[in-house]
């Protein structure tokens, strides 16, 4: 056991991320049930900085499991970045009589919660928030599930219009530097190929494996682009290079953009952010602290933050060779 905890912080930082609410649900009311006090804090560490900060309670968190983004709001903070406004930060806390703090976010966010706790021995846990699944430490993190089924249901509702005027579509879903999203909402929705960071097609390739596609039958096309992804400049620059190369198809574009971070969260990100929640809360309880909460094998357990901000998500191997066999 470490210090006694009798108060907690909960704060959302980063890119929003469906369930993050249900992480924010899960610590108020771990708090509760644990009778220590809970309190919020607005707009992630530039409020902590302002000491923007808000008493929770069990009820002060009805209703909200079921909604998309963060009740306590997310901001960029520079100031955080700075010696001076860790230290605006931490007198805030320690002013508030708060003894340890959660943050929901990625790894910028835990980032500044490691370099926090360093300089200030202050307990933190994190809990992975975005929708990009690219934390090292959790199979998923909060929001990628809800996305999947976003990007999925744009894509079905897509193919309808290309099917209707042999079209080719390039859709191109977030992800930042990795594929994750590309390469399973690519299978799911029955893409004729997937262009990831971590696999680099190249245009020629691109283009043969879309003609063989013609060859065999088919009259439009689904072409899933991580945003990441090396092969072109960007999703318009491999527009124009198909339109030059390849006859007999009508190609259009499509971002989804952030529409893929908002929406009502899954039920398995619901579940997933209330026993993250809980495992935080308890963690820090427990004298546990510079450890982010993440789901392996079906277990919520702890990876240090160190670890989870140095290290890599890989991608799913096995689904990169169902992917070339489904796009038979």
């Amino acid at each position: 056991m470490g210090k006694a905890i009798k108060k907690l912080a909960v704060l959302t930082s980063g890119g929003d991320s469906p369930g993050m609410n249900a992480a924010i649900r899960s610590v108020v009311r771990t708090c509760a049930y644990h009778d220590i006090e809970c309190v919020g804090v607005y707009r992630g560490y530039e409020g902590l900085i302002e000491g923007d900060f808000k008493a929770m309670d069990a009820r002060s968190v009805k209703g909200i499991i079921n909604k998309g983004g963060t009740i306590l709001k997310s901001a960029r903070s520079k100031e955080f970045r700075t010696e001076e406004g860790r230290k605006k930060a931490f007198k805030q806390l320690t002013d508030a009589n708060i003894d340890g703090l959660v943050v929901v976010g990625g790894d910028g966010s835990f980032t500044g919660a490691l370099i926090f706790n360093q300089e200030f021995d202050f307990p933190v846990m994190g809990i992975p928030g975005t929708i990009d699944n690219d934390i090292y430490g959790t199979s998923h993190t909060l929001g990628f599930d809800t996305a999947l089924n976003t990007v999925v249901d744009a894509i079905d509702k897509i193919r309808d219009t290309a099917s209707s005027h042999n079209r080719l579509f390039f859709i191109e879903v977030m992800g930042r530097d990795v594929g994750h999203i590309a390469l399973n909402t690519g299978i799911a929705g029955g893409a004729e190929e997937i262009l990831i960071p971590e696999e680099d097609l190249g245009l020629d390739r691109l283009v043969e494996s879309l003609n063989k596609s013609r060859k065999s039958g088919k009259t439009s096309s689904i072409v899933i682009v991580a945003e990441g992804d090396k092969i072109g400049k960007n999703i318009f620059e491999l527009k124009d290079y198909v339109d030059d190369n390849m006859e007999g198809y009508d190609v259009r574009v499509s971002v989804l953009g952030h529409m893929q971070r908002g929406g009502a969260p899954s039920c398995f990100d619901r579940v997933l952010a209330s026993r993250m929640g809980v495992k935080a809360v308890e963690s820090l309880l427990e004298g546990e602290t510079n450890y982010m909460v993440g789901l392996l094998n079906n277990s919520v357990e702890l990876t240090p933050l160190d670890k989870a901000i140095k290290g890599k998500s890989k991608i799913n191997l096995e689904l990169l060779r169902v992917s070339d066999i489904m796009s038979t």
